[in-house]
């Protein structure tokens, strides 16, 4: 979980998830240890699939060595799975597709004690619309208009897939890309809910992805309702097609 954390990769300022991971991987190999993450998530934003890599030549036995370093991190950090990968591996350049969900409590009531990587709205969301209006960003496009300010200068990316649907009072928002820029994710869901608020065309998604223009997109949405889902080093297509099989 992100909540409390000033994101995924280590800061100045503390707690990060990068952070925390290397203090307790260095702690268990008494070497100092860098840990690379396989992708950049913003403060108090969740992961329940990230992956990282770090080199070692201290590690005997993955297992007791997993659970070691469970026992050490913050409660809010669990390890899942520790295995050996070749040399040459990189989390990060060698990863295929990210996979976020947003999640948003579309009820008239406030949001469960229980929902603490949920935003809350009691506008009336028509989940039809809002998946007619974000399937004009699947594709390789030019995502300016969802890039908040960053040194770097890349900006093309690929959405492979990109759905809403509800679940009761639920509105799940998916999306797989090879790639993400900076509060990407966070803009998109905040253009879908302006196109509601304002009860505009689903097509102005569209308009507001060829305009390139940042100030054309809604606001950037809480970075609570965010999650990524998974990293994945496999085929992107045969991924999205198992989502959409599992959808059904």
């Amino acid at each position: 979980m992100g909540l409390g954390f000033l994101g995924s990769q280590i800061q100045k300022e503390e707690p990060t998830i990068q952070g925390e991971l290397e203090k307790a991987i260095s702690t268990l190999t008494r070497i100092k240890t860098k840990v690379y993450m396989s992708g950049r998530t913003d403060a108090d934003v969740s992961a329940k699939c990230q992956t990282a890599h770090f080199d070692s030549c201290e590690i005997a036995d993955e297992n007791k060595f997993l659970i070691k370093l469970n026992s050490i991190l913050p409660d809010k950090i669990r390890v899942f799975e520790i295995e050996p990968v070749v040399a040459s591996f990189h989390a990060q350049k060698q990863a295929t597709y990210r996979h976020y969900q947003y999640k948003i409590n579309n009820s008239l009531f406030k949001k469960s004690v229980f929902d603490e990587c949920v935003i809350h709205t009691r506008l009336k969301l028509d989940e039809n619309r809002m998946n007619e209006a974000i399937n004009h960003l699947v594709g390789e496009f030019d995502f300016s208009s969802f890039k908040s300010v960053s040194d770097n200068p890349s900006k093309i990316c690929t959405i492979y897939y990109a759905n809403v649907r509800r679940d009761t009072e639920y509105i799940l928002i998916d999306i797989v890309g090879s790639r993400f820029l900076y509060n990407m994710v966070r803009a998109i869901v905040g253009t879908l809910l302006l196109i509601e608020s304002k009860n505009l065309n689903p097509s102005f998604m569209k308009d507001v992805l060829d305009s390139k223009e940042r100030k054309q997109a809604g606001a950037n949405v809480d970075a609570k309702g965010l999650t990524l889902i998974k990293t994945g080093y496999d085929d992107p297509i045969l991924y999205v097609n198992n989502i959409r099989k599992a959808n059904k």
